[in-house]
């Protein structure tokens, strides 16, 4: 990360990828500015706040913060039910929820953050030598790709008085896998439940769940989320401008997940980030496995699908998986991917 001259640097966006750059290149040589385009009482972070503990803990640690001081629910089991009524249990070592928008502004708490602005790349790009995008599912500082591919989601957190429907994290994924509905604890008498499906059903899955098991819906919340992977995001850079985190892609599709992505995406972004064209060639190797995944899912989802001709991706993706079990944050089991693939 060292320099011949100090760099003007803009990172646009003040979400995961974003707030955690900033709190990285706190300490550096470099003049880093933020940019938030909400202003300071409207800045959040939607999506659920799942994550895998010993990961974040670690990421946390580079920064000089404690993990477990944004520690909610530390998950023991996952509840998983079919559309067919297939019912099982995987179990959890590492997924949990934290306090998602508390360790983001934790983050850049100490940065220089200029919020209610988004200002425009011909402005940005006289100011500054560098303008990291990490602007998420908008992209609005690169090219616009020439095929996306994405989920719509929807989410409330929700407030229970009479007790939580569920002690852990519960999922259903709908049918031929165009996604699924996510029940995430949030503590004592709290909850994230939502979804995200390709057939547009998140909404009516959400609704449904509110009306079975009660609850007071504290905020609502949806978004799309990108699930073209990075192979499929370039280009990665354009002239000033480099992205990082998902306006590149790195959502893991088989999940929908992208907090550890993204944050992965900022480590590899740090030691290439005096070469573009090194940093797109440290992305393209990471995230090979992506693409794989991705192929899997939507040849399921566009009802393309063969087991037979997917056998070798999902024989990879489940190695991969494999073996990062620690980084996923539960214990991966073939049958249990086989009931999932068959979904």
């Amino acid at each position: 990360m060292k320099f011949q001259y100090i760099l003007k640097i803009a990172v646009m966006g003040m979400g995961v990828a974003g707030s955690y750059l900033m709190a990285r290149l706190k300490d550096s040589e470099h003049e880093v500015v933020g940019y938030e385009r909400n202003v300071e009482e409207k800045h959040d972070s939607i999506c659920a706040w799942g994550t895998i503990k010993s990961v974040l803990a670690d990421f946390c640690k580079k920064t000089g913060r404690d993990f477990n001081d944004f520690l909610i629910h530390d998950g023991k089991n996952m509840h998983v039910k079919m559309n067919n009524d297939v019912k099982f249990d995987i179990g959890l070592k590492g997924l949990c929820t934290y306090n998602k928008l508390g360790l983001i502004k934790d983050f850049i708490k100490d940065s220089k953050i200029i919020y209610g602005q988004a200002p425009k790349l011909e402005e940005l790009e006289k100011e500054y030598d560098m303008i990291v995008d990490c602007t998420g599912f908008n992209r609005v500082y690169l090219p616009k790709l020439k095929e996306d591919f994405f989920l719509p989601t929807y989410e409330y957190k929700v407030e229970y008085e009479n007790g939580v429907p569920y002690d852990d994290f519960y999922i259903e994924p709908f049918p031929g896998m165009s996604g699924y509905f996510w029940y995430f604890p949030l503590g004592e008498k709290w909850a994230h439940i939502g979804a995200g499906d390709y057939n547009k059903q998140h909404i009516k899955a959400t609704d449904e769940f509110l009306q079975k098991h009660g609850g007071k819906v504290i905020t609502t919340k949806g978004r799309p989320i990108r699930l073209a992977t990075p192979d499929r995001c370039k280009p990665y850079y354009s002239g000033k401008v480099v992205g990082v985190g998902e306006s590149i892609g790195t959502v893991y599709a088989l999940l929908g997940e992208g907090i550890i992505p993204s944050m992965q995406c900022v480590e590899i972004f740090l030691e290439n980030m005096n070469d573009f064209k090194a940093y797109e060639k440290a992305v393209e190797e990471h995230y090979k496995v992506y693409a794989k995944v991705f192929n899997f899912v939507r040849a399921k989802i566009h009802k393309d699908f063969s087991f037979f001709k997917a056998l070798p991706d999902f024989i990879a993706i489940f190695r991969y998986m494999k073996k990062h079990e620690d980084r996923f944050g539960m214990n991966i089991k073939i049958a249990d991917l086989m009931k999932v693939a068959k979904a």
